[in-house]
């Protein structure tokens, strides 16, 4: 589908959001984790959406060849994540 686009740069963003309680006026906390890179032919398991043809900057390895475990250091989520730990961890 982007055969006709020379620029195939592209990143995965996740947005955690956090409301402490159900009121109507509650401020809501928002926690983004962005992960860059290109998208490329597909390569690796497809049993996952978009990881076989998302290629992380610096990694000669899709999402989908990573293991697992290296894939959950350098994702979009995790760095969402790791963003709502340091939140809640540092505000004590």
């Amino acid at each position: 589908m982007l055969a006709g686009w020379e620029d195939k740069s592209a990143y995965a963003l996740c947005t955690f959001g956090f409301c402490a309680n159900s009121d109507d006026d509650c401020e809501v906390l928002l926690f983004r984790g962005r992960t860059d890179g290109v998208i490329v032919s597909p390569r690796g398991p497809r049993d996952f959406g978009w990881d076989p043809c998302f290629q992380p900057n610096g990694y000669d390895q899709t999402f989908a060849e990573m293991p697992k475990a290296e894939k959950n250091k350098i994702s979009h989520r995790s760095r969402a994540l790791a963003k709502l730990r340091e939140h809640f961890t540092s505000s004590e």
